[in-house]
């Protein structure tokens, strides 16, 4: 049946992008963990990932409810374009494990920027093994923001929670 899906998310994914007249060059789509990764290379990707790639989230958010009209089956997508997603993932780690050294050399909590939920999430499970290191989000819509804590004698970032806490 996973195969079944990944050329109706092919054929979908491609139909979709076509009708935005954008031809995508390569495309791709892999099951991980009960998500389909769709990830597509197209010539020129700016106008689709938009500031901070905001427009791209709303696209995967169209994209997925397309496919799922489509296929019937309520499956959960994730699109990435030219490796856009992979890039900041390892960027906002980057950050996050530079601020948690920062956090650990002072012990004085550092709050962060305002941040999607996608973002914040990666810097969550960024932090979520390193010892003596706490993380919680903070503040209201676009105002919420990640702060991160010295915790003596702690392993882990957070508690389990749903991914909206995010």
């Amino acid at each position: 049946m996973i195969n079944e899906y990944s050329s109706q998310i092919i054929s979908t994914t491609e139909d979709f992008f076509k009708a935005m007249a954008f031809k995508i060059e390569k495309i791709g789509v892999i099951n991980q963990g009960g998500t389909f990764l769709i990830s597509i290379r197209i010539e020129d990707p700016k106008i689709l990932i938009g500031e901070r790639g905001q427009t791209l989230l709303e696209i995967q958010h169209i994209l997925r409810i397309v496919v799922r009209k489509k296929i019937k089956n309520d499956l959960l997508i994730e699109l990435d374009i030219n490796n856009y997603k992979e890039k900041k993932k390892a960027v906002l780690s980057e950050v996050a494990n530079d601020i948690a050294d920062e956090v650990l050399f002072y012990k004085k909590e550092k709050i962060l920027p305002p941040m999607n939920a996608y973002e914040r999430r990666i810097i969550h499970l960024a932090l979520s093994n390193r010892n003596n290191i706490q993380t919680e989000s903070s503040g209201e819509g676009l105002d919420r923001r990640i702060i991160v804590k010295f915790q003596e004698d702690r392993k882990g970032c957070h508690p389990e929670r749903s991914e909206e806490s995010w």
